[in-house]
């Protein structure tokens, strides 16, 4: 005997979409609302470590004094920079940049002072003039040989 089963006919289940759309359209106000917008990369201010420009002047010394000897010798300051016969000066050159790079940092303006011996051949004060003008500097002058300053 075989037993027959019967087939139901339920009811297809309707989903209301209304109620849906609106749950959905609330949670999107709300986490809108409440996240923070994220910032952007641009905007973070960062500091990089190196020469950082100061807002006011440091009393670093504004004036470098050069000093050609007789011989030919260049002194900057009391101190031998370069030799008699060396015309590019590289010592002097790298001395000079690393002190505009101070005064560009403390915002002041780098000047220099020739003071060479009356018997030094032109040449050699052109190869110092170079050599500021490596540098980077600008503000070159000479000192006042009748003020007794020269060697």
């Amino acid at each position: 005997m075989a037993i027959r089963r019967r087939k139901r006919h339920d009811p297809p289940v309707e989903m209301q979409m209304g109620p849906m759309i609106d749950m959905v359209f609330l949670l999107l106000v709300f986490f809108m609302v409440t996240s923070k917008p994220i910032k952007q990369e641009s905007d973070i201010s960062l500091g990089l470590p190196g020469a950082v420009a100061q807002e006011e002047a440091v009393d670093i010394p504004d004036e470098q004094r050069i000093d050609i000897q007789a011989a030919g010798q260049v002194v900057l300051n009391e101190v031998e920079l370069g030799a008699a016969g060396d015309a590019a000066l590289t010592r002097l050159v790298t001395t000079l940049t690393r002190f505009k790079e101070a005064a560009d940092a403390a915002r002041s303006k780098a000047l220099v002072t020739l003071n060479p011996h009356d018997t030094v051949p032109h040449q050699r004060i052109v190869d110092v003039l170079n050599a500021c003008a490596k540098a980077g500097i600008s503000g070159v002058t000479f000192a006042d040989p009748s003020a007794g300053e020269s060697q």
